[in-house]
């Protein structure tokens, strides 16, 4: 019996690890992970007022887009993609930008039900949710100048042309953006996964 539990202990913190190094990054352009979104076509973008992200009000999902990546968060994970349908990149919550911290619950369509009861002009108890660790790491991240807002990425609107069977495979996507949006993230949180990736191409 002691054997078994030590075994079983191995395999799980294996596991912890394996699953602590997947969540770092935004994983953009990696082969990424299922969360069961499937849109047929290019979503409806709206900006949010007062901040640099747009949000999708006709998507039962928590999908918005800011700073050249589209963000989802689902299942208390939070999901980036450069592609509006993925491939999608687990986020830990230690480098997720802070605007997206910063959406107010309003703008949640698909809010999970620990948000019931929190302002809905307000962002997310994130603190209260991820605990105190979090919290200390990422401090006063629901204060900033409201007058100092970012001016928001522009939308790939040219991601239209590309649903159903026309949405292109991983390899696709990358060639395809470097062609059609210029756009270099400002975020450092952002930029810090993106500029890898965008430095490989080049290569």
């Amino acid at each position: 019996m002691r054997y078994l539990l030590v075994v079983l202990w191995m395999l799980f913190g294996a596991m912890a690890s394996a699953m602590a190094q997947v969540s770092v990054g935004i994983g953009i352009g990696l082969p990424g992970v299922s969360i069961g979104i499937n849109l047929p076509v290019y979503p409806e973008l709206v900006r949010m007022p007062g901040y640099p992200v747009y949000y999708a009000p006709r998507l039962d999902a928590n999908f918005f887009f800011y700073d050249g990546l589209y963000w989802v968060y689902q299942g208390d994970n939070w999901y980036a993609s450069s592609w509006y349908n993925g491939p999608w990149g687990l986020v830990a919550p230690e480098v997720v930008p802070l605007f997206i911290l910063r959406i107010p619950v309003r703008y949640y369509r698909h809010p999970p039900v620990y948000f019931y009861g929190w302002r809905p002009d307000a962002p997310p108890r994130w603190g209260e949710h991820w605990g105190p660790a979090w919290e200390q790491h990422r401090g006063d991240w629901d204060k900033w100048p409201r007058k100092s807002v970012p001016v928001p990425a522009p939308l790939p609107s040219y991601q239209r042309r590309y649903s159903g069977p026309r949405y292109p495979e991983a390899q696709q996507q990358h060639e395809l953006q470097r062609r059609n949006y210029r756009y270099q993230p400002r975020d450092p949180a952002v930029r810090q996964q993106w500029q890898p990736k965008r430095d490989k191409e080049r290569e």
